[in-house]
């Protein structure tokens, strides 16, 4: 086991909270390893190294191979966002003296598994006068934290009668941010004074913001704040062999894909990997892998090879290429062993998942590679004594999932899921085993070497 690469898998997951603190991460470890920024490049050529970001959210990252583009290139394909809460424009509000933080869930969570947590908010806030205020706020250990409260048994007799998806409902996922003095036995002078005179929590907390960030109450519209766990990764078990860390999913296979091209060094065929954002809500938006921002990267260094762009070279550029869609799977969990075709299911410390298809049920939403391309990905790991297994998520009926796999084969290119296992997926903390996150990064630097 490389124990650098864990601890310095650790350090992204405590920097990378957000797509966008992983963008900037993801950035400054290319540079240090000799990557420019695509605009500040003129011409491209074998050898050289370059990234593309697209709105501080999603970034691509190519080493330019020794044969021509249009022959295809290697291709590491994984998403950077997470499950979690993200606070609404309008947040803030105060009842019954606690004042609270409005949120959005985002991704597909249990919503009963984020109360009564410490939770961190990150994110920006953009104002009106083109400035930008980052906000990191739950991390440090002087930090104030956040919580969502919830029922005490005593009194929870109705709600533990509930089903689990609505015990919890969304719109109860709201941070605690502040509290105030209850003014219950007011004095003649308080009866008399109106509502706008009155003492105010929320206008305290405002006051907190506008002193600590120079935030308006109105900037809040025009900001990306989204609701964590707080605090940092974790050795899980007596014998260290497991992390315990949120974001996981898929931050394991962003990690492992980006760490393997850094020191993958220049291969034959260009090397690229591809970290997006919004696969949890469907791979939508602009920064998502559905819209045309890998292709308008791709593009991008075709522009800039020696003899300009050409439609023709991009095109065959992405049909001719191969590509691991970097994503978690599934791991077996033995206590609800019912729910997996255990033949057929991943286990934890077994080595990098490869995934034919995934999609659910009846192979919907997924992306079936060929059994050629498997049969060569087998033959890279094999030579480079890779440990691999093969899976499916849970058995046929019980559920199923989608990476991002479908929206790259459109361009007709070879396609195959491969990632770590994960034992609960989408909890705040998920589960990893650190033999997995080696075995990946070896998979994954095998692959950029195929020819």
């Amino acid at each position: 086991m490389e124990e650098s690469l864990i601890t310095a898998y650790k350090q992204f997951l405590d920097i990378g909270k957000t797509e966008r603190e992983c963008v900037v991460e993801i950035a400054k470890q290319a540079e240090q390893n000799g990557y420019k920024n695509i605009e500040a490049v003129s011409v491209v050529k074998p050898g050289d190294k370059v990234y593309v970001q697209k709105m501080n959210k999603s970034i691509m990252l190519f080493t330019i191979g020794s044969e021509p583009m249009a022959s295809g290139m290697n291709i590491l394909g994984a998403h950077i966002d997470s499950p979690r809460l993200d606070v609404k424009q309008h947040p803030i509000y105060e009842k019954d003296f606690v004042v609270y933080l409005n949120t959005h869930y985002y991704g597909g969570i249990k919503k009963y598994q984020w109360v009564t947590l410490p939770l961190a908010i990150h994110g920006v806030v953009c104002k009106t006068d083109g400035s930008t205020v980052t906000i990191s706020i739950g991390e440090k250990e002087t930090d104030p934290v956040f919580c969502i409260s919830d029922i005490l048994p005593h009194m929870a007799q109705d709600q533990m009668k509930e089903k689990a998806s609505d015990f919890i409902s969304g719109e109860s996922l709201d941070l605690i941010i502040g509290s105030g003095k209850p003014t219950k036995n007011e004095d003649k002078d308080d009866k008399e004074k109106s509502d706008k005179d009155k003492p105010s929590v929320k206008k305290a907390v405002l006051a907190l913001l506008k002193q600590t960030y120079n935030i308006e109450e109105s900037d809040l519209l025009s900001a990306e704040l989204e609701v964590v766990p707080a605090g940092k990764a974790r050795d899980l078990g007596l014998d260290r062999s497991l992390i315990l860390a949120y974001g996981q999913d898929d931050r394991s296979c962003a990690f492992t894909s980006f760490k393997a091209l850094l020191d993958a060094g220049v291969c034959k065929r260009t090397a690229c990997c591809v970290c997006v954002d919004k696969e949890e809500i469907g791979s939508d938006g602009a920064t998502g892998m559905s819209s045309h921002v890998f292709e308008n990267a791709v593009s991008r260094v075709v522009e800039k090879l020696e003899g300009g762009y050409s439609e023709l070279t991009l095109r065959r550029c992405l049909e001719n290429s191969n590509m691991l869609s970097s994503d978690v799977n599934a791991a077996f969990d033995p206590m609800n062993s019912g729910l997996y075709d255990k033949d057929n299911a991943s286990f934890l410390g077994g080595g990098i998942v490869f995934n034919k298809y995934t999609g659910s049920r009846g192979k919907y939403g997924a992306s079936d590679a060929n059994a050629e391309y498997l049969a060569k990905v087998r033959a890279a790991m094999e030579k480079a004594g890779v440990a691999y297994q093969m899976s499916e998520m849970g058995k046929v009926d019980q559920g199923g999932g989608g990476t991002i796999a479908l929206y790259a084969a459109k361009y007709g290119m070879n396609v195959l899921d491969a990632g770590v296992s994960v034992l609960s997926m989408h909890a705040p903390w998920e589960i990893t085993s650190k033999e997995d996150i080696c075995q990946a990064y070896n998979a994954y630097k095998a692959f950029l070497q195929i020819d």
